[in-house]
């Protein structure tokens, strides 16, 4: 497998600075912690099937001792004992955004409800800006067909 060109942000250096300054400006929330952020970026990369992200994102929550059983299950979180509410309604959340056009509410009242029982609008404003920022990066990686395990 090839790369179909070098990563658009390689070419732009810029854009890697900004998708950069997104990501330091959202990490400082604490109710949005280092895993979930990790978890949202799994679950989000597995919907666009993003090689590059999914095995990122996966190594990244290995290396935060994340257990095998929450990583393995992200996919299927739904039908598993391993999350909390918090994290259910992050990931129900990352679902909902990450797939705008499957339905004609694309964040049903519900959904978005449930996230904000459990996040206060600057963790909310984190997480949406943290399931945009992983949708760019799969767009882009899926766009040129960048190679898992392989950068630049």
């Amino acid at each position: 497998m090839q790369a179909r060109m070098k990563h658009p942000v390689f070419i732009i250096p810029d854009a890697m600075k900004a998708l950069h300054a997104l990501d330091q400006a959202t990490d400082k929330n604490e109710t949005v912690s280092y895993v979930l952020r990790k978890l949202v970026h799994l679950r989000a990369s597995q919907i666009n099937g993003c090689s590059v992200c999914v095995h990122m994102h996966a190594r990244e929550l290995k290396k935060a001792n994340e257990s095998d059983d929450r990583i393995f299950a992200v996919a299927a979180w739904r039908d598993t004992p391993y999350f909390t509410d918090a994290e259910r309604a992050a990931l129900a959340l990352t679902e909902s955004v990450t797939r705008l056009s499957d339905r004609a509410d694309p964040v049903p009242d519900g959904e978005w409800e449930e996230a904000a029982r459990h996040f206060d609008e600057p963790a909310l404003s984190a997480l949406l800006l943290q399931i945009a920022l992983i949708n760019v990066w799969n767009r882009l990686n899926a766009s040129v067909r960048q190679v898992a395990g392989e950068w630049g």
